[in-house]
């Protein structure tokens, strides 16, 4: 149930800071939620993750129906030699996720570091 709601939170609070912040603003908001919300480092990586590659996912579909495939399908041939919008919308999506989880696997790691007893010396 942790794993679900903080995936929900993650994405709710990206795409609000989406309005007033750049693209990367995704990783403070999965770091600080990740932070605020123990979870192990693995469960803290793909509850991020999740969240945001369908956040990403799903505006990126949004925005190619929007605009009938045209800018991502010409994006993916200019990549890729071959016209797939799909592709373009999955690379997004990865792309989000992959900066989303790592930033909730850093503040995991942080949270574990500090709640570690550290040996007398």
């Amino acid at each position: 149930m942790k794993f679900i709601s903080v995936s929900i939170l993650t994405s709710l609070l990206a795409f609000a800071a989406g309005f007033v912040l750049p693209w990367w603003s995704i990783a403070p908001v999965a770091f600080v939620v990740s932070l605020l919300i123990p979870q192990k480092p693995v469960s803290a990586f793909f509850s991020a993750f999740a969240g945001l590659v369908f956040l990403w996912g799903g505006l990126a579909t949004y925005i190619d129906v929007k605009n009938r495939h045209l800018l991502a399908g010409k994006i993916a041939d200019l990549f890729f030699q071959h016209p797939s919008h799909f592709m373009m919308i999955a690379i997004s999506a990865l792309i989000g996720g992959l900066v989303a989880g790592l930033a909730a696997l850093s503040a995991a790691f942080l949270r574990n570091k500090n709640s570690v007893p550290q040996p007398l010396s």
